[in-house]
């Protein structure tokens, strides 16, 4: 499956809505979404992976980056996660501790 992305502006926070898979083919694209945005001067950054269907290394290591890329830069990345086997995965990872994981959809947007 391909990867769908949508950004908003929710309560002046930047919410990027990713959908469908986040591999090593597609991870690129959210890499360079949550780099626009930072170039852009935004600072605090809500990544919904509410709607991906896989996520593969790469994709985690892109969150990852993308989180450490926010906090050099004084801002904040957090997650909007409310399905059951991606919540699984990042506890399996210990990414759940080293995101805000909101299991509920706090964007009020999907």
């Amino acid at each position: 499956m391909d990867l769908t992305l949508g950004v908003n502006d929710v309560a002046g926070r930047a919410v990027i809505r990713v959908g469908g898979d986040v591999d090593i083919d597609t991870a690129p694209a959210l890499r360079s979404a949550v780099v626009d945005l930072l170039e852009d001067g935004r600072r605090d950054i809500v990544v919904d992976v509410s709607a991906v269907d896989f996520i593969d290394s790469t994709g985690l290591g892109v969150l990852v980056g993308a989180l450490k890329d926010t906090q050099s830069r004084q801002g904040t990345l957090e997650l909007i996660c409310t399905q059951r086997k991606m919540l699984g995965l990042l506890r399996l990872t210990g990414l759940d501790e080293a995101f805000t994981v909101h299991e509920a959809d706090i964007a009020g947007t999907g």
